[in-house]
């Protein structure tokens, strides 16, 4: 009786207090699928989660259908200088480093530049076909016969040029106190006015005086000009090189590199690298096209951790200064008109309407990219300003090269997607080569030589003396160049042009006879 009279009890003050019974048992019922629906959604958070997010698996990463073709793996890229180049290689190290391919690198950080390029400059070489390489692209002096000696028989080459007028001035503006040429005048519109003044074809480092291109592509960019000798060059070029790129263009170069490679689209989506500081704008931001101009500013030493600035020379030309210019390097102007004729008539093989349809599109991801990837929405930033040292770039001469800061709080396999963008060329063929070549324990705990102590300059330097490289610049004498030039067959260079073309008549057969050998 006393039981029951409490179970009534208890009966009456819950429903008038806390509800009727049901209501509890609907409750409890929510709260327990509540907990296992958390439950699950923590564990598929860790095991999905992060794949599905990261917009570098979105289907907008493969771009416009390429069809059945297949992606090219053996892939040699000749790195000119001053062309947006590392632009490119960055975007070689990528797709390499991404689907576990092995490149053809360096003893150093170039191939034995600016010495003709020789087989046994490749770092793990041991002789033709003795170990399949699969990318080349480091600084190099095109010469095929040791570059077939590497890469394989069905490689595909191709190389970027620029307008010689602006890549010359790229290139006073980088090599001002590099080449004895350059360094000897008040001006680029100097120099352009009487170049003989002061160029020397004896002096170490002043072939980034005069027809830089020609000289890249490993022929004598001395040689006295004439139409026929350009146009057996452009011939000889042409013959090896299935494309070329042009840096003015640079996104439609980069759609014809897609559908030539058959790459997707994020494969050729890049953040424009080893960019220059440009004159600063009254709100300090910096402005430029996506190659570059000429720097204004530029670092000339760094005092307690902050950096001193010194104005760069005029490099202001006249019209008749440029006309003066493209004479001066007459064989890269000849080179230039023919290739950038030779690349339009392969968009309009490819489509105009098409080419801008799909220009459109790497522009839209690059922008997409950029706002996920990189902090203040992708403006280049000096390396000094750069927390990560480890993705400062490489500063060299008088210029002030940019680099990027990531966005933070970014999943792990976005952030190492977008790391692998901004990742500066030296510190990433530093990064494949560990890969390529790892070192025991041990010697793998110490600190690489020439990377920065704790407390001193943070801007990233290269050891170069390890690597047997001569480092360019500096207070060293100047040396001429005494070693006879030679062509690609080893015979000594002739340098009449008469003499030339007769001895081209003669050897018809060698298809190597306008490579040069000198330095």
């Amino acid at each position: 009786m006393l039981l029951r009279r409490r179970a009534r009890m208890l009966r009456w003050l819950v429903p008038a207090r806390l509800g009727p019974v049901w209501m509890w048992k609907v409750l409890l019922l929510f709260v327990a699928l509540a907990f296992a629906g958390q439950l699950l959604g923590v564990i598929f958070n860790k095991s999905v989660h992060p794949v599905t997010r990261s917009i570098f698996s979105s289907p907008d990463a493969q771009g416009p259908s390429l069809g059945s073709c297949q992606p090219h793996n053996h892939i040699m890229f000749l790195k000119t200088h001053k062309t947006a180049s590392s632009t490119v290689l960055n975007m070689l190290y990528r797709f390499g480093e991404e689907h576990d391919l092995r490149f053809a690198l360096p003893l150093g950080y170039q191939l034995g530049y600016p010495l003709p390029f020789n087989a046994h400059r490749v770092k793990g070489y041991q002789g033709p076909n003795a170990v399949e390489f699969h990318i080349m692209g480091n600084h190099m002096r095109f010469y095929k016969p040791e570059v077939e000696k590497v890469m394989p028989a069905d490689t595909f080459y191709f190389s970027i040029i620029r307008d010689p007028v602006a890549l010359a001035e790229s290139s006073f503006a980088y090599y001002k106190e590099v080449a004895p040429a350059f360094r000897k005048t008040k001006g680029l519109g100097d120099f352009a006015d009487d170049p003989m003044k002061y160029y020397d074809p004896r002096l170490r480092n002043n072939h980034y005086a005069r027809n830089l291109l020609w000289f890249d592509f490993g022929m004598d960019h001395n040689i006295n000009f004439s139409v026929a000798l350009a146009k057996h060059g452009v011939a000889m070029i042409r013959q090896t090189f299935k494309l070329i790129l042009v840096s003015e263009y640079f996104d439609q170069s980069m759609i014809l590199l897609r559908h030539a490679l058959c790459w997707p689209l994020d494969a050729v989506v890049s953040f424009s690298l080893n960019a220059r500081q440009q004159k600063p704008s009254n709100t300090g931001r910096t402005s430029g096209s996506w190659v570059g101009r000429a720097a204004d500013i530029a670092i000339v030493g760094n005092k307690g951790g902050i950096p001193q600035f010194k104005a760069l020379p005029n490099m202001s030309l006249t019209e008749e200064q440029r006309e003066k210019l493209r004479r001066w390097n007459a064989l890269d102007w000849y080179v230039y008109k023919a290739f950038n004729q030779t690349f339009w008539e392969e968009v309009t093989k490819f489509g105009h309407a098409k080419m801008e349809e799909e220009v459109a599109i790497l522009r839209t991801r690059r922008e997409e990219l950029a706002r996920v990837c990189l902090k203040d929405g992708g403006k280049p930033v000096e390396a000094h300003r750069i927390r990560d040292k480890s993705i400062r770039p490489f500063q060299s001469g008088l210029i002030k090269i940019l680099g990027y800061e990531l966005q933070p709080g970014l999943d792990a396999v976005t952030r190492a997607a977008c790391l692998r963008m901004i990742r500066p060329e030296i510190q990433y063929k530093d990064l494949l080569d560990a890969k390529q070549f790892p070192r025991a324990p041990a010697a793998q705990a110490q600190p690489p030589q020439g990377a920065p102590e704790a407390g001193k300059s943070s801007v990233f330097r290269p050891d170069l003396s390890r690597t047997g490289e001569r480092v360019l610049g500096g207070d060293a004498p100047e040396r001429k160049m005494l070693e006879p030039q030679r062509d690609w067959d080893r015979s000594h260079l002739l340098r009449n042009n008469q003499t030339l073309m007769q001895r081209q008549e003669n050897r018809k057969s060698s298809p190597t006879l306008l490579w040069r050998v000198s330095h």
